[in-house]
């Protein structure tokens, strides 16, 4: 079930806002953590005992680790043990076809090994089980005594399937004791309805001419159209993860949880730690956290620094997917965070101009990396880049741009593109008197309803209309 349907606006979500709120507080989690498991088996029944299985013993494991006299024994048993769940359904089958690769020139039988299908959200549920065993391991957090609470913090619909990657140590008062008040409920709905709308009129819309574009065939992708998918998809791919984050925050503070944000407008980075600073911030600081500062980060030494941070880069890739594109995007994102590095920050200067330029440089870094992140495989990768540079010409392209271009991109395109580099904040900055003189009057609400109204509207009618594209985050 994903949150752009028929079925989670029209009956998953006020069934369970119903269900919620009449049922007697003491009981509201376990009645929450009984509709995330519905919404999970909707989409996933055969891997719902993976999950269940996965909660019980990373549940009992956190306790062992609170009391264990060698913790540090224990906290690494709890890690092998979900990273090799998640290594049997996600990197098996990669694992296996590049060693036959390997070892078949030597006369070495193939191993053979069924592809396991991959449950949704298991990159996602893992990471939360591994962060909640470490805090523990760390004194950052008390292990949770109540298998209800703990099996909520996993289950918890909105950020279940593709994130965000919430930490309990920063929602554990929310599980023991939270209120959802009115103001909750309408303000989680606005949020919500913003991240449908960037979903359903923004993402899904381009993504037609990004399909379209990564779809030619070798030898007939003109450059002008590989450069107008790309900045296709580069826009698609940031409305729909950060459309998802924002009804994720926006569902999880109808039933009174405060989530973090999950992204700050990264297309208007102005360089590439700034972009990671902005782009899938709970992602990130995990992989800061959990695996960059134990590494060391940047104490021991410039060449230790860059060590460690290649590790994270090639990890964070690999997180993504078990392919060689995903581990090439990894690597592509730490050359640029080490050329970042190498360079003293007092050569650049600090003139309009060459903010522009440092920008600009940011813009083509980042949608040259998605090339390989939307790829199918690595050859398919290399010959969009060669399209990009006219090599070699399409002389008979089976598409051009005018095919793909409608007057409905024509102002779709130049919207997103102010949207992504951050009107909103902008706007709010400008008319701060205009929106404190809403607030003094408490109309505020009303106001931001009628512009959130129609866009609602407008998503709700596409719905209907069956026009389905789900989530880019769903497949990890």
């Amino acid at each position: 079930m994903v949150f752009s349907s028929i079925a989670f606006l029209g009956l998953f979500l006020p069934i369970t806002l119903a269900a919620y709120f009449l049922t007697p507080r003491p009981w509201r989690n376990f009645t929450l953590a009984l509709a995330s498991i519905v919404f999970y088996a909707w989409g996933e029944p055969r891997f719902l005992i993976l999950m269940i299985v996965s909660i019980g013993v990373n549940f009992r494991l956190a306790i062992s680790i609170d009391r264990a006299k060698n913790r540090l024994r224990m906290v690494g048993w709890g890690v092998a043990i979900n990273l090799f769940i998640l290594g049997v359904f996600k990197y098996a089958a990669f694992i296996v076809g590049n060693l036959n690769a390997i070892l078949s020139p030597f006369g070495v039988a193939p191993l053979v090994l069924r592809p396991l299908p991959l449950p949704i959200g298991i990159s996602f549920y893992t990471f939360h089980a591994i962060s909640y065993l470490v805090d523990i391991y760390r004194r950052n957090a008390r292990p949770n005594r109540s298998i209800v609470d703990y099996c909520l913090y996993i289950t918890l619909f909105p950020q279940l399937v593709a994130g965000p990657i919430i930490r309990y140590k920063d929602i554990q008062s929310q599980l023991r004791a939270r209120v959802a008040r009115l103001d909750d409920v309408s303000a989680g709905a606005l949020r919500f309805t913003m991240g449908l709308a960037k979903k359903v009129l923004i993402a899904n819309q381009l993504a037609i001419v990004a399909d379209a574009g990564f779809s030619v065939p070798t030898g007939e992708l003109s450059a002008s159209v590989a450069w107008f998918s790309l900045l296709c998809y580069t826009l698609q791919i940031y409305f729909d993860f950060s459309g998802y984050s924002d009804m994720a925050i926006g569902l999880a503070r109808m039933f009174g949880f405060r989530f973090p944000e999950n992204f700050n407008y990264p297309y208007a980075a102005e360089s590439m730690q700034d972009f990671w600073r902005r782009w899938h911030i709970s992602l990130s600081t995990w992989f800061r956290d959990y695996v960059y500062i134990p590494l060391g980060g940047n104490k021991d030494g410039a060449r230790r620094t860059l060590r460690n941070l290649w590790i994270v880069f090639l990890l964070t890739g690999f997180w993504h997917g078990a392919t060689w594109n995903f581990l090439l995007w990894g690597a592509a994102h730490g050359t640029f965070l080490t050329l970042e590095k190498i360079v003293p920050s007092n050569v650049v200067s600090r003139s309009g101009v060459w903010r522009w330029a440092r920008h600009g440089y940011v813009v083509l870094a980042f949608m040259l990396t998605w090339v390989l992140f939307r790829s199918d495989t690595t050859a398919h990768a290399l010959n969009y880049f060669g399209a990009l540079v006219g090599m070699p010409t399409a002389t008979e392209p089976s598409v051009t741009v005018s095919m793909l271009f409608s007057t409905h991109l024509g102002w779709l395109i130049p919207t997103a593109v102010v949207l992504a580099a951050g009107f909103y904040p902008w706007a709010l900055e400008r008319f701060a008197p205009v929106r404190n003189w809403l607030l003094a009057r408490n109309v505020d609400g009303f106001v931001a309803a009628a512009f959130v109204a129609p866009a609602l509207i407008f998503a709700a009618m596409s719905i209907a209309l069956g026009q389905y594209n789900p989530f880019i985050y769903f497949r990890f």
